[in-house]
């Protein structure tokens, strides 16, 4: 399987770190990952490159977007053209994994409610886990355990009563199940 990663350029100052473990965790599954365009550039390379580059540089972006399986977006830090790789995408048929390490869900993808597209919450313990989950997903065996995307608002909900009752976000959806078959029966 072959992962497009993108995430902040500019970003990368402060979360370099996170950028790293996300493709270090891809790759640990088996997954290559297209991430150069990120890891190996910097503002002023794209800022003082000519047009007919930055044209290219775009075209090969596309490329690479075509030619991958999934996206995984990295979006603590915001960006503009990360939304538009991530439309892109979604465009394209692609299923995306956004990931996010503070605070809420990014304001632009909040309200979006895209079939194809995850946006979860993470730390480093819970990060190999919903990068399992999304493989799973995008492998087409995600009924072999039940897996299912949310809306960046459900998921900051869930976030907020998981750590309000200290229970996983599984057990509270499992316990909101139960009493609604309770009110059945």
């Amino acid at each position: 399987m072959i992962a497009y990663f993108t995430a902040s350029i500019v970003g990368k100052k402060h979360h370099l770190h996170k950028y790293l473990n996300i493709i270090k965790t891809l790759e640990s599954k088996g997954v290559k990952v297209i991430s150069d365009q990120i890891i190996n550039t910097t503002e002023d390379k794209i800022r003082f490159s000519k047009k007919s580059d930055r044209l290219k540089f775009h075209k090969q972006l596309q490329d690479w977007v075509h030619q991958s399986d999934f996206m995984i977006v990295e979006a603590s830090f915001p960006s503009i053209s990360v939304g538009y790789e991530i439309s892109m995408a979604l465009h394209s048929g692609k299923p995306v994994l956004v990931l996010y390490s503070e605070g809420d869900p990014p304001s632009l993808l909040q309200d979006m409610h895209e079939d194809k597209m995850a946006c979860e919450k993470y730390d480093a313990k819970s990060l190999a886990e919903i990068i399992d989950d999304f493989l799973l997903y995008v492998k087409g065996a995600a009924d072999l355990r039940f897996t299912f995307f949310i809306s960046p608002k459900i998921s900051t909900y869930l976030t907020n009563i998981s750590r309000k009752r200290k229970i996983p976000k599984s057990v509270y959806l499992r316990y909101l199940i139960e009493q609604d078959i309770k009110k059945l029966n």
